[in-house]
């Protein structure tokens, strides 16, 4: 069963608290690098800047509170991290080779604000970036190798570039629910799952609630790819902080596409009921985590 729908104000709270502390180590790591050439250091300052949902790094927090009941300075780290990898994504997701989109978080594009080449170096810069972070700032040896495997795994070749991947080769075809889950679980999902993870090992967790965590981090990235491809039929531009109506114009695989929207709702409400039945064992502790899969179901943008 499912929390109420209403809009948690501690929830709320919780996840503010989270985009600030995320803001706050992204700019502390930018400013720690002094090499930046000067352009870069702006396209890149720039593109970390957008008000992002932060959603992804708020999930390293929470299950570092949930496992350590509190957020420590690894997992702070890893959350700047991991978010300086997602910007990278959406930096070279919307390149004219890619999707071709003029606007991202309610501003221009990174290639449109600079150009082309210095939207793909801005990409390579913050995907490397995160990387360094992880190898420099994270206090245990043993520890970093682990969360550096967990975010390259998730991002790589056999995860979210391979989602990205399908998914421009879906393009003008007659999808299929398998190709779906495939696409949306590659490009979107593993990133949720090795955010859950990461924080996780970043509190010291044992590997059954590792395991747990990171299935729950699975569905809920699942959910949240198929509420953006909702959004993306049913929001206007000024909601999204994107261009609406993209995967359409595109002839994009999509739930709403393949299955209609009230299937694909019923999908990604099953999907948060899953996630949610498996956080029983955490008890109240994970009261937030719960949250969160609901307020993934009722977010406009």
């Amino acid at each position: 069963m499912l929390p109420s729908r209403a809009a948690d104000p501690d929830f709320n709270t919780s996840l503010a608290e989270k985009v600030q502390i995320v803001n706050e180590v992204l700019n502390q790591v930018l400013a720690e690098q002094q090499d930046i050439q000067t352009d870069l250091r702006e396209s890149l300052r720039y593109t970390l800047s957008g008000p992002g949902k932060r959603i992804r790094s708020a999930l390293i927090l929470w299950c570092c509170e949930l496992i350590a009941e509190g957020a420590n300075a690894n997992a702070r780290s890893a959350a700047a991290a991991l978010e300086m990898v997602h910007t990278y994504s959406l930096v070279h997701d919307d390149l004219p080779a890619m999707d071709d989109d003029d606007l991202r978080r309610g501003r221009p594009t990174c290639h449109k604000a600079f150009d082309e080449a210095t939207a793909i170096l801005t990409g390579d810069g913050l995907l490397t970036l995160a990387f360094e972070v992880l190898a420099d700032r994270i206090d245990e040896p043993q520890l970093a190798v682990k969360l550096i495997g967990e975010l390259a795994r998730a991002a790589g070749s056999a995860g979210m570039i391979a989602g990205q991947v399908a998914d421009l080769k879906a393009e003008n075809t007659v999808g299929s629910v398998a190709m779906l889950e495939y696409i949306h679980t590659n490009k979107t999902a593993k990133m949720f799952r090795c955010a859950a993870r990461m924080g996780a090992l970043c509190g010291g967790a044992a590997p059954e609630p590792l395991e747990r965590l990171g299935q729950y981090g699975l569905k809920i990235g699942l959910g949240f790819q198929i509420a953006d491809d909702i959004l993306d039929v049913s929001a206007s531009s000024e909601q999204l902080g994107k261009t609406a109506g993209k995967d359409i114009q595109a002839a994009k695989c999509t739930y709403p596409a393949v299955v209609g929207i009230e299937q694909a709702k019923e999908l990604e409400r099953n999907l948060a009921r899953e996630a949610v039945a498996l956080l029983e064992p955490f008890g109240r502790r994970a009261e937030v985590l719960r949250q969160l899969a609901v307020a993934l179901l009722d977010r406009n943008k």
